[in-house]
């Protein structure tokens, strides 16, 4: 009777222990995409890589910041390049703009890190999303989160407050960084992976890098 008695118990344990697996195998495979993501933009740490504007649609009526500079991303920040990556975006002499892309518990986060020539923080920094599933080893969509709206709502950015990023990355051969919004608003750049070019400057406030937290 004794053995009866714990027959219950141990079946009981067993498919916990099996549903356990099973929530770990599911969570592993739902996270794949987006490490393998993160593992193929760390690939090309500590290179450069030099893009132009695809596509930039509707023009805008005012001076376009990006017309006629030289882009260039620099993937660096590597020291944690499973978790975490930086990616300053040089747009000409102007090296305001850094991409921090970083591992959460459910898929990758891109924030984007504005400073000013002194390394001082922008009013307007560290805005971004998490990623949106489903993601894919070449594609990774983040929309808007809250506080990036109420940052830029703060702004008075009200058009930012429907942002979508994303990046795609073709290993050794394209990298694109995209904008988009609902009405239409699509920005969209190509990095050149086969050709690497001479590394950039660092960029501004690169001695107080925040965390991406």
């Amino acid at each position: 009777m004794t053995v009866y008695k714990f027959l219950p118990l141990a079946a009981a344990s067993l498919l916990a222990a099996c549903g356990g697996q099973r929530d770990s195998v599911a969570h592993d495979v739902a996270m794949a995409p987006a490490d393998a993501f993160l593992a193929a933009v760390a690939a090309h740490c500590g290179k450069a890589f030099e893009g132009h504007i695809a596509v930039n649609e509707p023009k805008g009526t005012g001076p376009d910041p990006f017309d006629g500079k030289r882009l260039v991303m620099h993937v660096r920040g590597c020291d944690d390049a499973s978790h975490t990556l930086r990616i300053p975006f040089h747009v000409g002499d102007d090296h305001s703009r850094t991409w921090v892309l970083s591992r959460t518990d459910t898929g990758l986060r891109l924030k984007h890190d504005h400073r000013h020539a002194d390394g001082s923080p922008d009013a307007v920094t560290m805005y971004g999303g998490d990623s949106a599933p489903p993601g894919t080893a070449q594609r990774q969509s983040f929309p808007v989160d809250a506080d990036s709206v109420a940052m830029f709502r703060k702004a008075g950015m009200e058009a930012s407050v429907t942002n979508t990023w994303a990046m795609e990355i073709e290993p050794d051969k394209t990298f694109v960084y995209e904008l988009t919004r609902p009405g239409g608003r699509r920005f969209q750049v190509v990095f050149d992976l086969a050709h690497p070019v001479a590394l950039p400057p660092a960029p501004w406030g690169a001695d107080t890098e925040p965390t991406n937290k």
